[in-house]
């Protein structure tokens, strides 16, 4: 698997570190997906949310991902757990799909082991991102 780099932007590290120091108040050590989360923020290059590239996943983004073991597509926007609903395609960010996705671009494959199994997503589109909107604090 080719190794990519993860984009975040300054504002979304902020208020997803916060999210993660709220979840260690109730001892989110024993969740997988706050850990992974967690991983991939440390290795995440954060950049301000005015130099984003418009073709990265950042959070309230709206994009198309293929699953490419079912050869499924899916139209998701990528949200905080408390906006997440699953049927208006709204994701959780700590969902393994939110955070497989997070910081990721257009053309990206992505592997990612949901319920026990590996799974490969591809992202084709980025339908709407809040930086390339200019709407900077969503």
């Amino acid at each position: 698997m080719v190794v990519r780099t993860i984009y975040i932007t300054e504002y979304d590290v902020s208020r997803l570190e916060d999210l993660l120091e709220l979840a260690k108040e109730f001892n989110y050590r024993d969740r997988d997906d706050l850990k992974k989360l967690e991983e991939e923020l440390s290795v995440a290059k954060v950049v301000d949310s005015k130099d984003i590239p418009p073709n990265i996943v950042t959070m309230n983004s709206k994009f198309r991902l293929r699953d490419l073991n079912a050869d499924k597509e899916m139209v998701l926007t990528l949200v905080f757990p408390k906006d997440a609903n699953i049927e208006k395609g709204k994701i959780s960010v700590v969902s393994p799909i939110g955070t497989a996705t997070l910081g990721y671009s257009v053309g990206d494959t992505i592997e990612w082991n949901i319920r026990s199994a590996a799974k490969k997503f591809k992202i084709e589109e980025i339908l709407y991102q809040p930086e390339a909107a200019g709407d900077f604090h969503l």
